[in-house]
């Protein structure tokens, strides 16, 4: 019996280690992190720039820009995977806290788009200034609401070697309209409940569009989810963004990258906008089938405990199984 016992107790230790061991490795990266400022003349930028361990000579740099949202400079540690796989082929990464978040002056909510792209071209002017930084492979990164500031971006600068768009929006109004009603397809509402939600959002739309003020909107709407005032203001500032004209900027190679389950963005109507164009020489686009707006894999998307419980014990298995490697064989392309 006693013997039995200890080698419970000897099995369930050995578990115990390499459960531990696994987390461990999950949660180190083969990189070296630096936090950054920045001085502009819009105020302080601080973020984090990525290096390759042990690099020698000049390596190349992805700038990210964020999607919505208040987002620190690794996304809560999210983007840490990606800074890795950049980081094996030779990139460095270079990553923004938006401003009011982790620290950083200002408020993002009272930012354009136009703002946010001069937000990345100083990061940008800043990483050209460094030694170690090779500034003929000083690419982008951008997720969802990247989509309006990334062309803007390139429109100014026409050095970058290259842009990855992962789930890009392009028209503000009709991703809204897509959204609503696939989310609460998805969440089971009968089509009279999306059809009063879609006339109710309409409704809101021609508040923004007459430049009614903050009033108005809560003298119409007779919901419980008020848009608190201040996003309120950011909607009314990008709510007209566009990007479907701005694509013609881009004069380096774009990497379009669509999640099949997204329900975010119409990923048939992006991929045609974006063949239409852009140049077919400087266009390559992947379709995960099973990979959501965030390219989470499909289990992960539905469930956000799965989401928190993978993202602190094996945040490295979060994305689709496709996407990392993905993305490091397109910037592998760019050679010194």
């Amino acid at each position: 019996m006693r013997r039995s016992i200890k080698l419970t107790i000897g099995i369930s230790a050995a578990i115990f280690v390499a459960l531990v061991l696994f987390i461990l490795n999950q949660n180190s990266y083969q990189m070296t992190e630096k936090k950054i400022e920045i001085k502009t003349p819009q105020g302080l930028l601080t973020g984090t720039l990525v290096l390759p361990e042990n690099h020698s000579g000049n390596v190349g740099l992805v700038v990210f820009v964020h999607g919505d949202g208040p987002i620190n400079d690794s996304y809560d540690g999210g983007y840490k995977p990606l800074w890795e796989k950049f980081a094996s082929v030779g990139y460095a990464s270079l990553s923004l806290n938006k401003p009011g978040v982790n620290g950083s002056p200002g408020n993002w909510l009272e930012q354009s788009m136009e703002d946010r792209a001069q937000e990345a071209i100083y990061a940008i002017h800043w990483a050209q200034s460094l030694s170690m930084i090779d500034d003929t492979r000083i690419g982008l990164w951008g997720a969802s609401q990247a989509g309006w500031v990334i062309p803007k971006i390139v429109r100014q600068e026409q050095d970058i070697a290259f842009s990855i768009l992962v789930s890009p929006a392009i028209n503000w109004i009709s991703q809204g309209r897509y959204n609503t009603k696939r989310q609460m397809e998805n969440e089971g509402y009968s089509v009279q409940e999306i059809m009063e939600e879609e006339h109710y959002n309409e409704q809101v739309l021609n508040i923004l569009r007459e430049q009614s003020s903050y009033t108005d909107y809560l003298n119409m709407t007779h919901r419980g989810d008020i848009i608190p005032s201040d996003r309120w203001e950011f909607i009314s500032k990008n709510f007209q963004s566009d990007a479907t004209a701005e694509l013609t900027f881009f004069k380096s190679p774009v990497h379009l990258v669509l999640g099949g389950q997204d329900i975010h963005v119409d990923v048939k109507d992006t991929e045609l906008i974006y063949r239409q164009q852009i140049p077919s020489n400087l266009l390559s686009v992947s379709l995960l089938p099973n990979a959501d707006h965030s390219m989470l894999k499909k289990e992960l998307a539905t469930s956000e405990i799965r989401i928190y419980l993978t993202a602190l014990f094996s945040p490295k298995t979060m994305f689709d199984d496709q996407y990392l490697t993905n993305l490091s064989q397109f910037v592998s392309q760019f050679k010194p």
